[in-house]
């Protein structure tokens, strides 16, 4: 399914300056597959669920000879996609910090989507 606007996509903690510290080649797959998400589209890089951190959570792989990449996102919310964390591991295994880190963004994330709720509803209770 295509939307029809673009999303935004917004950087949890160190998440982009992470990313921008991978090889050229690298940031340019991965900007390019956010963008696909961004437009409604499929990623081009390869992606699977983290259901270990949350629903509706991602995440985009790629790997060169020195390691694995891997940027954890949450789907397209709202017009919004939540880069949660950008990583690099040594092995297949991804590290149980790493996923406490991306618990905890998404913890943050959804706190926010409650407090703007009460927002609202206060504001259309005045």
């Amino acid at each position: 399914m295509v939307q029809s606007s673009r999303a935004a996509l917004l950087w949890e903690g160190d998440s982009l300056k992470v990313l921008k510290e991978w090889p050229r080649i690298l940031q340019t797959a991965f900007g390019a597959s956010l963008l696909r998400l961004q437009e409604g589209q499929r990623p081009a890089l390869m992606t699977r669920p983290m259901q270990s951190i949350g629903q509706g959570v991602f995440e985009l792989k790629a790997s060169d000879e020195a390691a694995w990449y891997r940027v954890i996102y949450i789907a397209r919310v709202e017009d919004t996609i939540y880069v949660l964390d950008c990583l690099t591991k040594k092995s297949r295994k991804t590290e149980k910090n790493d996923l406490n880190r991306a618990k905890a963004r998404l913890t943050q994330v959804k706190r926010r989507f409650q407090e703007a709720r009460a927002d609202a509803k206060r504001k259309k209770g005045q």
